[in-house]
């Protein structure tokens, strides 16, 4: 993530657990370009007519945040795997609409910027991805948790690891693991 002001950023987690309301417009304009940059990056996994626009994200993924009552916010890692995991939300129910208005014609393929999944394919189906994550989570609750984590956030290793409260080899094995796991999940679907 970029450089937000680490230490206003959990002063301003702090106040919203203790339920200052007032805090999270704060702590959005602090930052706002960050989560810009990561609706960015979610974003440009979709194919070229992806309609929602960074902004949008933002502000869709800003009003899911504003109803939120019962989070206890840890730090800066914590508060952007959960807006990345908001974001990724939005966008499949984004897709699904798209989907339902086609009558399921032609799928809508995305592109992780990571080649982390299926190594040297591009594109691979939003739809296909988050059902993989969901029966991945019925497996290992964790590992779905740290892909959403990396593919979704943009989260490093040492973030992962700081967020989870586990080792960074941890991370990394589970990484592999989940990472091969949903390569043959979605391979079998292309």
């Amino acid at each position: 993530m970029g450089q937000t002001d680490l230490v206003g950023v959990t002063r301003l987690l702090e106040k919203w657990n203790r339920g200052e309301s007032s805090a999270l417009s704060e702590l959005i304009p602090t930052v706002y370009e960050d989560l810009r940059r990561l609706a960015r990056q979610q974003i440009r996994r979709e194919l070229p007519d992806q309609r929602i626009q960074a902004t949008d994200l933002v502000h869709q993924a800003y009003l899911k945040f504003a109803v939120q009552r019962s989070v206890s916010w840890r730090d800066r890692a914590h508060f952007f795997g959960a807006a990345a995991i908001i974001m990724r939300r939005i966008l499949v129910d984004e897709a699904r609409r798209r989907l339902a208005i086609k009558h399921g014609g032609g799928m809508q393929a995305v592109t992780l910027d990571t080649g982390l999944l299926i190594p040297g394919r591009g594109e691979v189906d939003l739809l296909a991805v988050n059902q993989a994550l969901i029966d991945l989570e019925g497996i290992d609750a964790r590992q779905a948790q740290i892909v959403e984590m990396r593919v979704f956030g943009g989260l490093s290793v040492e973030e992962i690891s700081s967020l989870l409260e586990i080792s960074e080899s941890t991370v990394k094995r589970e990484w592999r693991f989940a990472k091969a796991w949903l390569s043959r999940e979605l391979s079998r679907q292309a």
